[in-house]
């Protein structure tokens, strides 16, 4: 007796969980109706330590001459474009898991930033932004009562 999946077509497209159907949700469902269908959403890390937020942006495969990074206001956006090069050889895609294309993500700054000194570097297929924050500017204050 061997075992086999029940209705298989119908299980490749139910997702396994909640957050599987937000993952297709955002990348799947975004390019084939409506969108480019060559755009992909990269993942992001934020992080926050006493002097500065960090912000990692995972693009293997790019350059840094890929990236534009904007500044409006409060809001920082993230973009750039991955290129898909085929070249003409005897090798043959069974499977393209990476993702191409172009990508676009922004984020809300807290007021109490130094935009002046926001840095950017690209190292191991990681884009890493330092958003230093504003010294001069107190976040916590501490009110004496009478």
């Amino acid at each position: 007796m061997s075992l086999i999946r029940y209705n298989t077509a119908l299980n490749d497209f139910v997702p396994t969980s909640f957050s599987n159907l937000i993952d297709r949700f955002f990348n799947d469902a975004m390019t084939r109706s409506g969108g480019s269908a060559y755009s992909f959403v990269p993942r992001v890390d934020i992080m926050e330590n006493d002097k500065a937020y960090q912000i990692h942006v995972a693009v293997p495969g790019m350059n840094k001459e890929d990236f534009k990074i904007d500044l409006n206001e409060n809001y920082i956006t993230i973009s750039g474009e991955r290129k898909f090069t085929q070249e003409k050889n005897e090798n043959n895609f069974h499977s393209v898991e990476t993702q191409y294309g172009t990508f676009s993500r922004s984020f809300s700054l807290p007021e109490h930033i130094n935009s002046a000194k926001i840095s950017a570097k690209y190292v191991n297929g990681i884009l890493e932004i330092t958003v230093p924050k504003d010294e001069k500017k107190t976040l916590k204050t501490t009110i004496k009562i009478d």
